[in-house]
């Protein structure tokens, strides 16, 4: 029990031995001394308490690690404790019991230590999806955008080749008709020649 509560039960055990009021039922009489001594003591003790309080709140963490050692060395006590006790039975009986209090109690405490690791491990895991994503979110907008600018250059570059293309094709043809007109005239005069060759031979 702390002083607050102490106080508080004071207070509550003066109430309770003090006087009914005459001719009331809910009234009392109080010694004003007596009762201001008492809250001023427990205006008193009230902030170092609550400094108290706040400060193993904010130790938590060493509290807990303090706490799983002295569970352990509890735990170890209490085996060596059970070794000397084992030849009555009785005294073996309360040594178990005893154990197993103190087991469970160390049980809870680093349940408690152990959830509050998982707790931060999935908080520290979200965190590390979270950074990933981030990170393959942002190589995907360069990537398009390197595969968008680059689409338009090459898009260009096809354009003027398949233009240069046409060209070639184009000229190739006109040679291609142009070869055709040779070879029907070179066919046309040695036809020509034969014939002449023919008429001299019938003379």
């Amino acid at each position: 029990m702390n002083k607050i509560e102490q106080i508080i039960g004071d207070i509550e055990e003066y109430i309770e031995n003090c006087k009914p009021a005459p001719f009331s039922s809910n009234k009392i009489i109080v010694e004003k001394d007596q009762i201001e001594e008492l809250l001023r003591e427990l205006r008193m003790r009230t902030p170092d308490e609550i400094k108290k309080y706040q400060k193993i709140i904010s130790n938590k963490e060493a509290i807990l690690a303090d706490a799983k050692d002295q569970a352990d060395s509890m735990l170890n006590a209490a085996k060596v404790h059970t070794q000397e006790l084992v030849n009555e039975h009785e005294i073996m009986q309360r040594a178990y019991a005893e154990a197993e209090e103190i087991k469970d109690q160390a049980y809870m405490q680093a349940q408690a230590i152990l959830d509050q690791a998982t707790e931060e491990a999935n908080q520290m895991r979200y965190s590390a999806v979270q950074y990933t994503d981030d990170m393959l979110a942002n190589l995907q907008r360069i990537i398009e955008h390197s595969i968008e600018s680059n689409r338009t250059k090459y898009e260009g570059l096809l354009s003027a080749l398949d233009k240069d293309l046409n060209v070639v094709i184009s000229n190739r043809n006109e040679l291609a008709g142009i070869n055709q007109e040779e070879e029907t005239f070179a066919q046309a005069a040695g036809t020509e020649d034969e014939v002449s060759d023919s008429d001299g031979f019938d003379e």
